[in-house]
């Protein structure tokens, strides 16, 4: 019996749920091996000869070697060990939530200096406020790439 899940109405959220934590299960295991400097010398070595070590379908390799943290969450990347990558090529978590938004990590930190976005217009998917997908640059890359919504 598949649960009810009532959180995929809300605007640019993507929950780390069990059914998102099955399917990104190697792209996590390969994001916590980056923890070791060995490892992460070994990926900026031949990127992809590291990721083609573990058993992430195509499409997640992909993403990693995009850099697309948004199209990795959507195949079950869950951001805290997608984090891993972003430290591995020197950003700080405020530039890679920045990346994520379409907002240079100075927007972003006024943004949420600021309070964050407003609810108005972003409680549910179809509203028209500035997290809605069609004004997130993963809204335009989610339509470019093979993947389905999550």
């Amino acid at each position: 019996m598949a649960l009810e899940k009532p959180y995929l109405d809300v605007p640019g959220t993507i929950i780390f749920d069990a059914e998102q934590s099955r399917k990104g299960y190697w792209l996590n295991q390969f994001c916590t091996s980056l923890m070791k400097a060995e490892n992460r010398a070994r990926f900026k070595a031949d990127e992809r000869a590291y990721l083609d070590e573990w058993p992430m379908d195509e499409e997640q390799k992909q993403a990693v070697q995009a850099r697309d943290l948004n199209w990795c969450m959507r195949l079950g990347g869950n951001i805290y060990f997608l984090a891993r990558i972003g430290a591995t090529d020197g950003l700080s978590f405020q530039q890679m939530a920045g990346s994520m938004t379409g907002m240079s990590e100075a927007e972003y930190r006024d943004m949420m200096v600021k309070g964050g976005r407003s609810p108005e217009g972003n409680r549910y998917l179809g509203e028209d406020g500035d997290a809605q997908p069609q004004h997130q640059p993963q809204g335009a890359a989610g339509k470019n790439k093979k993947s389905k919504e999550a």
